[in-house]
């Protein structure tokens, strides 16, 4: 699995965890191994002028998707040969995930969990939403969240026994998530990775 994280938003950010957890997501969803996926930190400027051209909003949100080859979606719990493991599956591009580093500051404040903890829940959610998942509907989003849910839930013990408590960075966040995610035209999905549970 190819797996690019680039910052280019000036913070300090986990870069190693967060392809480590991209890597957890994309197994736990039973992607095929030689898939391809691009993880973007970006200032607040770059992401308001991202999220006013893609989605039409002003000012920055937390994360945007924008898938690039359109796949079937995966069933947790299925096999890869259920997903399409074969040759074309495997030259996959998933798409981009775009994550902003100082809204995900702010949203951990507010919610009192740490910005790793908050950094973990925007990758997580923009990777579903490469991979087919949203929200807009509520039957949708007790599907992605529950999803979403799950998987954070199994990387926690992975990444704690890794070394990495979750407590660097610690400053609490709450707030909405975003959902931008691209419909497999390279146009973004987003805002609203919170869901009932957070």
């Amino acid at each position: 699995m190819s797996i690019e994280i680039r910052n280019e938003s000036g913070v300090d950010v986990d870069e190693a965890g967060l392809a480590a957890l991209a890597r957890h997501v994309l197994d736990g969803m039973r992607v095929h191994p030689l898939a391809e996926l691009s993880v973007l930190l970006v200032d607040e400027a770059a992401m308001a002028g991202l999220h006013q051209q893609w989605m039409g909003e002003d000012g920055p949100t937390d994360v945007l998707a924008f898938p690039m080859d359109e796949l079937g979606l995966p069933h947790p719990g299925g096999t890869q040969a259920e997903h399409g493991a074969d040759d074309e599956a495997a030259e996959t591009l998933l798409g981009d995930v775009v994550l902003c580093p100082q809204v995900a500051v702010e949203q951990a404040r507010k919610a009192e969990h740490s910005v790793q903890d908050e950094l973990d829940l925007l990758c997580t959610h923009g990777i579903l939403h490469l991979l087919g998942y949203d929200h807009t509907e509520p039957e949708e989003q007790a599907t992605m969240f529950g999803l979403q849910d799950r998987l954070l839930a199994s990387w926690h013990p992975e990444r704690d026994a890794a070394g990495d408590s979750g407590q660097a960075g610690r400053q609490g966040e709450e707030g909405e998530r975003a959902e931008d995610r691209p419909q497999g035209d390279g146009r973004p999905q987003g805002g609203g990775a919170e869901g009932p549970a957070g």
